[in-house]
């Protein structure tokens, strides 16, 4: 699917009429190309568009009339993770290494991406668009990003449609100067707070939860900059790892509950990188330092790095989902090996619920490492049962003989050689609806399966997240409607077992009580303001395979 990409100024969020000596409209593309802002303008307004935006697509010709099939990238059923961050502050290439560590977390988002970065004559300048990082950029994009320090975004959407105007980061331009913002979470009280802001004249051109931090600073009367970053966060309620970008600073910010990652590294020029996972340091050769701490800002300038506490620590609640499913298995992800974690999931499935069998395969990607937990421990041979294609785009010409779980065998194929005759023991991270598990035991029936048992290395998922995982309404959860014998008939395997919540516990030790259970007990650090429901445009979640693409998205209700 080709990227559409938006090149453009920033927004303001000043009442008073915008400074053209302080932000440039930038004139990337061709005049024909040109077209101004569709949003409209108020002098009146707390934040205002200014500049001109423009937007090119190469799908704007319609040719296809065969009937399409929309499909999500990951085409199935997994709670989603909503996007990754970048900062990257001291190096002349900036904007080429914070595409590179975009490039590593793709797996966080792949809806949209956006770089921000700042030219040597202090303006914020920016690219954003809808794709992957390599449809969105190219060699020529990044150079009209000039600049020793830069933000990045990946996205995938829980709060606001996946629209070209949501895709971060967000860069706003106020009384004292522009900012640019790229935000990793969710806030639970986005609702209030926007109704808050809306009611004191504030107009909002995004339905993006982090559009509400930057209205917050803009009216902030604190003193220094980053003090207006503290006075705005100590208004949040959830989960959120941003970086900030101004004129000369770079700011790292991580939630006082520390739900959701954020690492600092630095390269061997001195560069200091902020980024999601400790694997987008790699790519760029930085060394992992630390991570930053919940509830701590960081500060980034000529004079180096400056700490600075954002409010009372509360007890860490770091989520669980990291090292169960979203980050890479070459990630440390809060100071653990991600690798190691699933490995050791996938050792006390064999311990707590052994089958007799004669494979081991896993669901890939997610599902490999703890199946090899498995097989060790089991002493049971791993073997690549599914092969997974890479290549599968949103959207896919069907035929008009409908095939049955089109989707799922888009993505995944048997492997008849490894299955035909066995006992399969097939491990997976997680089941949410239990839809494409069902999808994936037929396919190993059909691929000559004798037994098929399914080993879950996480605990049964039972409740919503409102931290940044887009995951349905309870109600839809299929572990919070049935008892693991009622859903192993339902998804047709010959037996089912989850990981043991009480043995996870056992494992983290020490570290058990900083992190966040909510999915598995219903037990929420911070109470949501709001509930998820079921979207009647169909799934925004579960394997992609019904509704559009416009439809993946939360839906939330006071």
């Amino acid at each position: 699917m080709a990227a559409t990409t938006t090149f453009s100024s920033s927004l303001s969020l000043s009442p008073k009429p915008n400074n053209p000596s302080t932000t440039k409209p930038l004139s990337l593309l061709p005049k024909p190309f040109l077209k101004p802002s569709p949003l409209s303008l108020s002098s009146s307004s707390p934040l205002l568009v200014h500049g001109v935006s423009q937007y090119f697509s190469s799908e704007s010709s319609g040719e296809h009339s065969l009937p399409s099939f929309d499909y999500n990238e990951d085409g199935d059923e997994k709670p989603r993770e909503e996007c990754g961050v970048v900062g990257i502050f001291g190096d002349p290439e900036a904007s080429r290494l914070c595409y590179l560590a975009l490039h590593a977390l793709q797996h966080r988002g792949q809806e949209g991406a956006g770089i921000v970065t700042v030219s040597n004559e202090k303006v914020l300048q920016t690219i954003t668009g809808v794709g992957l990082v390599s449809e969105v950029f190219n060699e020529s994009k990044l150079d009209q990003l000039p600049g020793e320090f830069a933000i990045g975004h990946v996205r995938y959407s829980t709060a606001g449609a996946s629209m070209l105007k949501n895709v971060q980061p967000f860069v706003a331009g106020y009384r004292f100067g522009s900012i640019g913002v790229a935000h990793n979470g969710n806030l639970v009280n986005y609702k209030q707070l926007r109704a808050m802001l809306e009611e004191n004249g504030s107009i909002f051109n995004t339905s993006s939860d982090t559009e509400v931090v930057l209205h917050l600073i803009a009216i902030s009367k604190a003193r220094p900059f980053f003090m207006r970053i503290i006075d705005a966060c100590e208004k949040l309620q959830g989960a959120y790892s941003m970086v900030f970008v101004t004129e000369d600073k770079l700011v790292a910010v991580r939630d006082p509950h520390g739900f959701r990652p954020l690492v600092m590294g630095r390269r061997s020029n001195g560069a200091v990188v902020f980024a999601s996972e400790t694997c987008a340091l790699d790519l760029i050769e930085a060394t992992y330092e630390r991570e930053v701490y919940p509830g701590e800002v960081l500060v980034v300038d000529k004079d180096g790095v400056k700490s600075q506490c954002l409010m009372p620590h509360n007890e860490p609640k770091q989520c669980i989902f990291e090292h169960i499913y979203f980050s890479l298995p070459n990630s440390i992800v809060f100071g653990r090996s991600v690798y190691e974690s699933r490995h050791v999931f996938g050792e006390i499935l064999a311990t707590e619920s052994p089958v007799d069998c004669d494979v081991v395969i896993a669901v890939p990607d997610s599902g490999v490492v703890a199946a090899l937990g498995y097989a060790a421990k089991s002493g049971v041979a791993f073997q690549q049962g599914l092969i997974r294609s890479h290549y599968v785009g949103r959207t896919f010409i069907e035929p008009s003989q409908k095939i049955r779980d089109f989707g799922v065998k888009l993505k995944l194929s048997p492997v008849r050689g490894v299955l035909e005759g066995k006992r399969v023991v097939v491990v997976d991270d997680s089941i949410v609806r239990g839809t494409t598990s069902s999808k994936i035991v037929r396919l190993l029936r059909e691929a000559g399966a004798k037994e098929v048992h399914m080993r879950i290395a996480s605990p049964p998922i039972v409740a919503s997240c409102y931290y940044g995982v887009d995951t349905p309404s309870s109600e839809e959860l299929i572990s919070n409607r049935m008892s693991v014998q009622e859903i192993s008939d339902f998804i047709g395997s010959d037996s089912l077992a989850f990981l043991s919540f009480d043995t996870l516990k056992k494992h983290l030790g020490e570290d058990s009580k900083s992190f966040c259970y909510a999915c598995f007990t219903g037990d929420y650090p911070v109470k949501p303001a709001e509930v998820k429901v079921k979207r009647g445009g169909g799934d925004f979640i579960d394997d992609g395979l019904v509704g559009s693409f416009d439809n993946i998205e939360a839906g939330w209700v006071r």
